[in-house]
């Protein structure tokens, strides 16, 4: 097979790079490579700011992208090779496939603790579809879990689940520190102890089966948990029972023989928990399971890229979690494994890739002037501008703080009067003014702590 473009991954990058590229290039053939005969898609994209976009995403067969774009073939293998000298890839059933421009979207595998190779059966990681049906059915016989991890996926698991005794074991000496500081950890505490509503969500979004069993899929979306019953196997109408074990680790894993529970877990500061099921949500790391003739340059494990998204390699690109940003980043931007700049990464590959083939000049996207993240946790909104942790600043600045229990967290952050980051919880209408102020720096000296004075309506100072 060949073609123009080929793109190698159906997650949102890739999906997303697929997309733009059928709009900006309709006469050019565009081959996308999934292992999954499901692609994730987005939709419900609205702009929330400038440069913040929401989005739902959609999980669909991948006949669906080729019915919309009549130049799309989406081709279900596994990339096994990439012959750079030829300008072709091979996929492990032997499918040889020329490409002009090639864009590498294969997103990141789970990170597991050690002990999952030896205990395979109770030490569950979440990453795909796939792997949350696996969690879903085995959390049904399971009376005590143990979640390790302090992102998205582990804050989102332990709000959720029922009818479990939890244990979180969080490194970190707050919860969710992948995202917010110690004081939104502790805005945090209450609603994670509540009872999740009885009345489940409906869904949002069509569910397909695979129509073949597949070795992975695309990272999950954002809304993952929303049409699910996550329910263990404890009495309904229990109190919530969620344990944390702050600045921990898992040191060993041990079966257990003539107990109720199947293992027993040694944490780090010597504490031993027996349970029936330990969730690793540990982070992830680019993957890079394929052979290559020329090799590819790498930094934080990842494939280096420039600002055109390119490689080392002539005509080959990358996006999403599989690349590292190697050129000279903007102050108020970072790089976070994240489906809203897996998103972005993959759109923008696409313009470079089709600039390049019509020799047109390419100007950096607007999104890398300043992070911005949209999520929700534990039931709350949650957006994330700029240096929203300090990040960068060598804790030289300062935070104003509001907080409402219950309702809303706002912290600003700021270095010499100009605000460089965010983080606003709960709906706070807060997010253009701030995205505002980071990008103008307008000195906000004279304004002190009035800019969080509930009594004044400051969005009117910077319309």
């Amino acid at each position: 097979m060949e073609a123009v473009f080929v793109v190698v991954g159906g997650g949102i990058a890739g999906v997303s790079c697929a997309e733009t590229l059928a709009f900006l290039q309709q006469e050019k053939s565009i081959i996308l490579l999934s292992e999954s005969s499901l692609i994730k898609t987005v939709t419900n994209l609205h702009a929330i700011t400038k440069t913040l976009m929401g989005f739902d995403v959609k999980e669909a067969p991948s006949s669906t992208l080729q019915a919309k774009f009549q130049n799309i073939t989406v081709v279900n293998g596994t990339l096994a090779e990439i012959q750079h000298k030829n300008s072709c890839i091979i996929t492990q059933s032997g499918i040889i496939i020329k490409y002009q421009y090639l864009c590498l979207c294969i997103g990141a595998q789970p990170k597991l603790i050690p002990q999952s190779a030896e205990y395979p059966e109770h030490i569950v990681g979440i990453r795909d579809t796939d792997s949350v049906e696996l969690f879903l059915e085995k959390l049904e016989k399971c009376k005590k879990l143990v979640v390790v991890g302090n992102g998205g996926i582990a804050s989102e698991l332990v709000f959720k689940i029922k009818n479990t005794e939890i244990h979180w074991v969080v490194k970190d000496n707050h919860i969710s520190a992948t995202f917010v500081d110690p004081g939104a950890a502790e805005f945090f505490q209450t609603a994670l102890l509540k009872r999740p509503a009885t009345q489940e969500t409906v869904t949002k979004r069509m569910r397909y089966q695979e129509d073949k069993l597949h070795k992975s899929g695309a990272a999950l979306g954002p809304d993952w948990y929303q049409n699910l019953l996550i329910s263990g196997a404890n009495s309904p109408g229990l109190h919530k029972q969620v344990s944390i074990h702050y600045q921990n680790e898992i040191s060993s894993v041990s079966a257990l023989e003539g107990s109720e529970h199947q293992l027993e877990v040694g944490l780090t500061n010597g504490e031993k928990i027996s349970c029936d099921l330990i969730i690793s949500a540990t982070g992830v790391s680019p993957r890079k399971n394929f052979k290559i003739d020329v090799q590819l340059e790498l930094a934080d494990e990842g494939i280096k890229v420039d600002q055109y998204m390119k490689t080392n390699l002539e005509n080959i690109y990358a996006a999403g979690d599989i690349c590292s940003a190697d050129w000279p980043i903007a102050k108020h931007w970072i790089q976070m494994k994240l489906w809203t700049q897996a998103r972005q990464m993959g759109c923008y590959a696409a313009k470079c890739m089709s600039g390049h083939l019509n020799k047109e000049e390419i100007l950096q996207d607007f999104c890398f002037e300043i992070f911005t993240h949209s999520t929700k946790l534990f039931g709350y909104k949650v957006i994330l501008l700029g240096l929203f942790n300090g990040q960068k600043l060598d804790k030289k600045y300062e935070i104003l703080l509001r907080t409402t229990k219950d309702l809303e967290y706002i912290k600003l952050i700021l270095e010499n009067h100009r605000l460089q980051g965010a983080v606003l919880i709960g709906d706070t209408d807060l997010e253009e003014m701030c995205e505002n102020l980071i990008l103008n720096q307008i000195d906000l000296e004279s304004y002190g702590d009035d800019i969080l004075n509930p009594d004044i309506d400051i969005e009117d100072y910077f319309d």
